[in-house]
């Protein structure tokens, strides 16, 4: 198999705090959020205690990055103020970094402010996911200091999203709208783009959008996929959140086939499992 025709292949790595990660293989991120009301793990996290040993689980099954979340970007999800969302963030990644030697800690915002105070205590990247059109100063920030920034796309706020998805051609407009969100950053800033599965999309959309994926696969960026115990799964399979771990290991099988280099998950240990059989299977069984 040619490197170009191998899923795994990709554009290279970036450097991301001290390490410089290599892309070519696919990653895991680990979600942990902070929050009452987030889809799936709202208020299980609800101490500092918990979000550390669960980080340590996350990273002894495989996971590389954990992402910490403070605001809730399910559909519908309520405003919180932006000190609000520091006082849940900090804390948690200040801990993280104490406590996980070489852990890499990203940072779920769309605020400047949030992810700079983050950044001060130890996250390393942001993962945004308006992609720079929530907070006019984040890409000017991110540009100055390149800082690692994951862009994503959506259309609106959380409150707003789910009805602006109209489009003529949807996976051409993702892919435009994206990368008009992040043409003030250099061509060699470390940038992953994240298609945004739930976010500004139908049910039937994200599945088409899924399919259409070979179109990030030909970009010059890392892709991520996230799509973690999401409605595009539960709706599908008349089921909930809490039933939809099989549909999300199909669908990061998927992703990764075509060319993920970023499975951001809230089961590690399964989604490694993904990676590690597609690596057997690559390198010929």
């Amino acid at each position: 198999m040619k490197l170009k025709d191998n899923p795994f292949y990709n554009k290279g790595g970036f450097k991301i705090g001290d390490k410089i990660i290599d892309f070519s293989t696919p990653k895991i991120m680990g979600v942990i959020n902070v929050t009452p009301d987030s889809f799936f793990d709202g208020g299980k996290n609800d101490s500092i205690e918990k979000v550390v040993d669960k980080a340590n689980k996350m990273v002894s099954n495989g996971a590389e990055f954990i992402d910490i979340g403070g605001y809730s970007s399910r559909p519908g999800a309520s405003e919180i103020s932006v000190e609000e969302e520091i006082n849940r963030t900090v804390p948690v990644v200040q801990a993280i970094y104490k406590s996980i030697p070489g852990v890499s800690i990203s940072i779920d915002t769309f605020r400047k402010k949030v992810a700079q105070r983050n950044i001060e205590v130890g996250a390393t990247w942001i993962n945004d996911i308006s992609a720079g059109n929530l907070d006019p100063e984040m890409i000017t920030w991110v540009k100055e200091n390149r800082i690692p920034y994951i862009a994503m796309h959506m259309r609106g706020t959380p409150k707003t999203m789910q009805s602006q998805s109209n489009y003529n051609s949807l996976s051409n407009e993702v892919v435009e709208e994206l990368l008009y969100s992040v043409r003030d950053l250099d061509s060699d800033h470390p940038l992953i783009l994240d298609p945004g599965f739930g976010f500004s999309k139908t049910l039937d959309q994200n599945y088409e959008l899924m399919n259409n994926l070979d179109l990030f696969a030909q970009l010059k960026h890392p892709f991520l996929v996230g799509v973690s115990r999401k409605s595009m799964i539960y709706n599908l399979l008349q089921s909930s959140p809490e039933e939809a771990l099989n549909g999300t290991t199909v669908l990061n099988t998927v992703g990764v086939l075509k060319g993920a280099s970023l499975l951001r998950v809230h089961d590690v240990k399964e989604a490694f499992e993904v990676l590690k059989i597609i690596q057997k299977l690559n390198n010929g069984g």
